[in-house]
């Protein structure tokens, strides 16, 4: 039985623009389950974040904290995806639906 190297990101996805360039970029090379475990801490704190949004009627600091935080997990998942998924094919899927049909 041969092991697998541990998958890490790989850096491509950007995160939050600022004047149409991205500020900030997922590092290449933490351990994808490190890197997803700080996702869900991310999610977790915007959703903590938005729920006191809704309560919070004389600021919008919460509401923007959490998009922060929510656009930082999305490139984390992003980045993890793209590793899990670099060595497919892809198949529009326009082209996977007219299979179906087909098949």
């Amino acid at each position: 039985m041969t092991e697998q190297p541990e998958l890490k990101t790989i850096g491509l996805t950007p995160a939050i623009y600022c004047a149409d360039q991205p500020l900030f970029h997922v590092t290449r090379g933490v351990p994808l389950g490190d890197a997803l475990s700080m996702a869900s801490d991310f999610l977790f704190l915007a959703k903590t974040l938005t729920e006191d949004a809704a309560y919070a009627r004389d600021t919008d600091r919460h509401a923007w904290a959490a998009h922060y935080l929510t656009s930082m997990s999305k490139a984390l998942v992003d980045d993890a995806v793209k590793v899990l998924t670099r060595d497919r094919v892809y198949v529009p899927v326009s082209k996977r639906a007219g299979a179906k049909a087909e098949g």
